[in-house]
């Protein structure tokens, strides 16, 4: 059985819930697919954040698929690329590649995700905050270890009750359209390590 590292983020700032963590327990309530599915809150801020992950890690998963919110996004966002960098404009990780791409096939997912009516593009730039080092770091490890997972980054929007008890006018997507599109993203992708 496929085995996937599923992880979220912790509320932050203005935000008293995370529109990832609430998808993910959405989804673990009712998921009976074909994968094995762990799950694992992180704190959002860096050193935290890296630090469970690579300890994580080392149970050498399947996959590794890392989501986080995304306000103001009015769609599902596959992000394909990690950069080695912060937010401050330095690097991530001294004497370490400039970037990696995640190898899993983002576009099959998207194209299935749309094709049941769910708003979704891949997207080539995740940043530079902790989502893009949630990316780059999970492929780093990966790699650096011998591991065989291999990682994807999937931005959220925000959900109706967050975009409600803030009163701006932010684009928003059910919890449970994003849980069934979760499950989509994890059928499609266990067939892809199935099948290598």
């Amino acid at each position: 059985m496929t085995r996937v590292l599923l992880t979220a983020f912790e509320p932050y700032d203005r935000w008293p819930e995370n529109s990832s963590w609430l998808a993910l327990v959405e989804l673990t309530r009712w998921y009976d697919g074909h994968a094995e599915i762990v799950t694992r809150r992180y704190p959002v801020e860096l050193t935290g954040m890296s630090e469970r992950l690579k300890k994580d890690l080392q149970d050498d998963y399947d996959l590794a698929i890392h989501l986080g919110q995304s306000p103001g996004s009015t769609l599902i966002k596959l992000e394909s690329i990690g950069l080695n960098v912060r937010s401050d404009g330095t690097v991530l990780l001294d004497n370490s590649p400039a970037a990696y791409r995640s190898p899993l096939p983002l576009d099959r997912c998207q194209r299935s995700l749309v094709d049941a009516g769910i708003p979704c593009e891949v997207s080539h730039h995740a940043g530079t905050y902790l989502c893009n080092a949630a990316l780059y770091l999970s492929q780093h490890y990966s790699r650096s270890f011998g591991m065989r997972t291999q990682s994807a980054f999937i931005h959220l929007p925000l959900s109706p009750a967050q975009v409600a008890r803030d009163g701006e006018r932010l684009a928003s997507m059910s919890t449970p359209m994003v849980s069934a599109a979760l499950a989509m993203i994890v059928e499609q992708l266990n067939q892809c390590v199935i099948s290598a």
